[in-house]
């Protein structure tokens, strides 16, 4: 029971703790919630998944700041809330728990809330055209009102100085389908001396759409979040939602959430492990790479109707099941895949200029990572095993074997071995989920769909990534006043700039597709 875990954490004593499902969560006041962060991050050994923001001023008169910590050890989550009223400020905790900042930036683009010994100014999620006085997740923001252009909001970038300092800009438009994003370097010879990227130029204002669109349009909204991760972002979404209505999925379902959920890892790990290679000039392994992400990719649209798998997560299951015969399919590709890969591998490991490429290159040490709550096969390629399906697991993971990847170099290699390993791992599990695969209904007819009301959920799910976490809040009539999804990419951004120090530009590339972070799920 959770409330017997929680009975070791002292800063708690004097607070009145509620209960919901596997969260604690209480009122703090805003005084107290450095020392209550401190506690839980560095004496209790507890992850920050997210800091968000409510505007609850027609109900209760004030904005919550909504502060979730995650047990590293046991699947439940520590939530404390502070209340803001007139003053639209609140204590920034940036200070003690570095990337606490990221988030703290983000409510106060978003919400206009002042974070009060924040030392970061500059939107990290908002374009610079963007008013700076139109905070768009207020309630009173008309989402059909389109603002003015705001022409003296230009971005400052950080300029190095020095004898035989140099910039050089790239983007935001790229080559190819890569979408916009802004990367201004600093360069003294051949080296990098500093990087500031500039995001914001795909912000689609999916929070506040959540709030306006009628349900089924919420989950294909999920779907859009990231698109290269839209089972992903649609199970955590629909999973929330499914706590909130008191809704038992049933167990075939869970173990189809399982198998669709590798399949998506198998098609993007493929993906990026040939453009890796690609992008290291080894052009064999770039083909072999995007040929076996395409055999994936035609294996969802022969199991669901859509190569991205997309329309199949629904609230209490999946819409599409795997017949016997589709077992059988299934089965016999990833035996083949299994093979083709291996062989793929054995010839890609003993190319010296390959491997010249990658080792060395790109490398991140574990303390500043660490500092930025680096999370997904960015931190596994450093020793730091933080997987949701482990720590906090969901659909049928609990029931099947997820082995603990990790790689401890820090560099491109080691996040090419982590994607390679994975792999072999997705493999395992779905020939494990499809043997294990028990009869009965895939969803429930005929659900009824009656959320709590004020109340709220929390959702976490092992992207591809790394972990995609939602918060879901609903007012007191049971609507659903609040979606914030926190995709992994937003944790990882902030470390292309330390991965890429002291290289050279034409690595920067290869390192950028080494992390492959979702523009889109940064800026949403």
């Amino acid at each position: 029971m959770i409330k017997d875990k929680i009975q070791k954490f002292n800063i708690l004593k004097d607070y009145q703790i509620n209960f919901n499902d596997n969260i604690a969560f209480f009122k703090a006041a805003s005084s107290s919630i450095a020392e209550i962060s401190n506690d839980l991050y560095y004496k209790n050994d507890f992850s920050l998944k997210l800091i968000t923001a409510t505007d609850e001023r027609q109900e209760y008169g004030c904005f919550k700041l909504w502060y979730i910590f995650g047990s590293k050890e046991e699947n439940f989550f520590i939530v404390p809330f502070v209340e803001v009223y007139d003053k639209f400020e609140f204590v920034s905790i940036s200070l003690l728990i570095n990337e606490a900042s990221k988030y703290e930036s983000r409510v106060e683009n978003l919400f206009g809330l002042k974070a009060i010994n924040h030392d970061n100014q500059k939107s990290i999620v908002l374009h610079e055209n963007w008013p700076k006085d139109l905070f768009p997740l207020r309630k009173d923001f008309d989402w059909k009102n389109r603002p003015k252009i705001a022409l003296n909001n230009l971005h400052s970038f950080h300029k190095v100085k020095g004898e035989g300092i140099y910039e050089i800009s790239v983007g935001p438009i790229h080559a190819g389908i890569i979408e916009p994003g802004h990367f201004r370097f600093s360069v003294m010879g051949e080296s990098i001396v500093r990087l500031e990227p500039m995001l914001g130029f795909t912000h689609k204002g999916s929070e506040k759409l959540f709030e306006i669109l009628p349900l089924e349009d919420k989950i294909k909204l999920s779907e859009k979040i990231s698109g290269d991760s839209s089972f992903a972002h649609s199970l955590a979404f629909c999973q929330a939602l499914e706590k909130l209505n008191n809704t038992d999925v049933p167990k075939r379902a869970l173990y189809l959430r399982v198998i669709y959920s590798e399949l998506e890892r198998l098609a993007n790990h493929f993906g990026d492990i040939g453009a890796i290679m690609t992008d290291a000039g080894f052009n064999f392994g770039g083909s072999q790479g995007g040929r076996l992400r395409e055999i994936i990719m035609q294996i969802n649209e022969r199991l669901t109707g859509s190569r991205f798998l997309r329309g199949v997560n629904v609230i209490s299951g999946v819409k599409k099941d795997i017949k016997d015969t589709e077992k059988e399919y299934l089965n016999n590709k990833l035996e083949f895949i299994s093979k083709d890969f291996q062989d793929v591998l054995g010839i890609a490991f003993n190319s010296t200029s390959l491997l010249n490429r990658l080792e060395g290159t790109g490398f991140l040490s574990l303390d500043i990572s660490k500092k930025h709550g680096i999370t997904g096969l960015a931190a596994k390629c450093l020793g730091v095993s933080n997987d949701a399906r482990l720590q906090y697991p969901y659909g049928a993971y609990a029931d099947l074997f997820v082995d603990k990847i990790v790689e401890n170099k820090g560099d491109v290699l080691a996040r090419f071995k982590v994607r390679t390993r994975e792999v072999f791992s997705s493999i395992n599990i779905i020939k494990e989920a499809l043997a294990k695969l028990p009869d009965g209904e895939i969803n429930i007819t005929d659900l009824t769909i009656d959320f709590k009301k004020n109340d709220f959920s929390i959702s976490i799910v092992e992207g591809w990534r790394g972990d995609i976490v939602y918060f879901i809040k609903t007012d007191q009539n049971g609507f659903i006043s609040r979606v914030s999804p926190r995709d992994p990419s937003f944790v990882n951004w902030g470390l292309m700039r330390d991965a890429v120090l002291n290289n050279i530009i034409p690595d920067f590339p290869l390192i950028n597709k080494s992390f492959n972070l979702s523009y889109s799920g940064n800026d949403l």
